[in-house]
């Protein structure tokens, strides 16, 4: 018989204990210091190379370009001889010629990035929401615009133009733009990460197509809409090809043109010429910090599910 009472025999084996201590997985501390600090110094550099331009022309600018083209290498990185009335001088160039065309060019973009605005959200909205024939052959046959430069079209476009007697016009400057590819990838995109559910419930609230575009899907991809404004904008507004091959009257010359006109004059009013095309970059400059923080979600949405 077995003692029931027997006290359990101790061993003197040892005990394996896991470790208890948090196991470090992601890069130490002082690593990801100096990884941000090399983000840091390569962003850096790129502002400085991005900038650098753009402080030579301002220099440009206010320098007396007499004495300027005349100074030494270094002295040319600041002002020389300062004439602070030459962004006045601009404005009044060839009677006052920068005032229209700012105008024009101001005309010319606000109604560009209207129509594509209205005529992609419209396709972008049928290909994410409404099922018809032949719907992935559209949306390819679309985006295969990208692919074909305007230089290819531009002589073809021009002649209608001239056949349609709008040469000199808005029209001739806004219709042939009102539509983008471009514009109608992206919005897609943008639609796409709206559920499904959210459409077919809204269409149950008795929500139609027009009503749910503009009262739901549009605010939803507000970062988008912004991504696809501002490329647009820069877009038009830096258009110079198109504008010279169907505007002939000064009096309708956008800021592109007026600039390249400008850059003929002599050397001794290459300072105008500069304050000329600092005073074009100032709606790029305003567009860029308003809508600096939807470029990146914008242009990025739909990219991952």
């Amino acid at each position: 018989m077995t003692d029931e009472s027997a006290e359990p025999v101790e061993s003197d084996a040892p005990v394996l204990v896991g470790d208890t201590r948090p196991s470090s997985t992601g890069p130490s501390p002082s690593s990801r210091l100096s990884h941000r600090i090399g983000w840091h110094i390569l962003l850096s550099v790129l502002s400085l190379a991005v900038l650098a331009p753009l402080f030579l022309v301002l220099v440009n600018a206010l320098s007396n370009p007499v004495r300027y083209g005349q100074a030494s290498a270094t002295r040319r990185l600041l002002p020389v001889d300062v004439q602070w009335d030459v962004f006045s001088r601009a404005f009044d160039e060839q009677n006052g010629a920068m005032a229209k065309a700012f105008l024009v060019s101001a005309i010319v973009t606000a109604l560009i990035v209207v129509a594509q605005l209205v005529t992609s959200a419209l396709a972008a909205y049928a290909y994410a929401f409404i099922e018809f024939p032949f719907k992935r052959l559209a949306f390819a046959v679309s985006i295969a615009t990208l692919l074909l430069p305007m230089e290819v079209t531009v002589l073809a476009n021009v002649r209608t133009i001239r056949d349609l007697g709008w040469v000199n016009s808005y029209q001739s400057l806004v219709l042939p733009f009102a539509a983008a590819g471009f514009g109608i990838f992206l919005l897609r995109q943008g639609f796409s990460g709206i559920p499904r559910d959210l459409h077919e419930a809204a269409r149950l609230d008795g929500f139609g197509h027009l009503h749910f575009l503009v009262r739901i899907a549009l605010p939803l991809t507000r970062p988008v809409v912004a991504a696809f404004v501002l490329v647009s904008t820069l877009l038009a507004w830096s258009s110079y090809l198109w504008p010279r091959m169907v505007i002939t009257d000064p009096q309708r010359r956008t800021l592109p043109i007026l600039l390249k006109d400008l850059s003929l004059t002599t050397a001794e009013r290459s300072n105008v010429f500069a304050a000329a095309g600092l005073i074009a970059f100032i709606p790029v400059v305003i567009l860029l910090i308003v809508f600096q923080r939807h470029i990146v979600r914008g242009l990025t949405a739909g990219a991952v599910k």
